[in-house]
């Protein structure tokens, strides 16, 4: 059973800094794709960003340049690190696992961005 854990919302200034984590735990295969998406009120759940195992990423463009994700294999864990932040990034974050066919998904953590 794959379990993914967040950690790092929160409640941030226009041009602050957040650092979201995400830890997978249980059956991980060696090719997979990691990443974050976000949903605001009222929206479609979209893409932020994505790594596969290989270390190739993907960004939305909304969020290049100020965005950037990283991962740690031996850990199972991937971060998003996000500069620049604004109040049209406010959203809940979730957490994505891409494997075999099959999507996993965290619990979400909320981020909201607002003076």
């Amino acid at each position: 059973q794959v379990q993914l854990v967040e950690s790092g919302g929160g409640l941030v200034q226009p041009g602050g800094s957040l650092r979201l984590s995400c830890a997978a735990s249980g059956i991980i295969y060696s090719i997979y794709v990691m990443g974050w998406y976000r949903q605001a009120p009222g929206k479609q759940r979209g893409l932020v960003a994505a790594i596969t195992n290989v270390g190739f990423k993907n960004y939305a463009d909304s969020v290049k340049g100020r965005f950037t994700i990283s991962g740690d294999n031996a850990k199972n864990t991937v971060y998003l690190q996000m500069n620049g932040l604004k109040p049209e990034d406010t959203a809940v974050y979730y957490c994505n696992l891409h494997m075999d066919g099959v999507d996993y998904w965290g619990q979400g953590t909320q981020v909201t961005v607002s003076s």
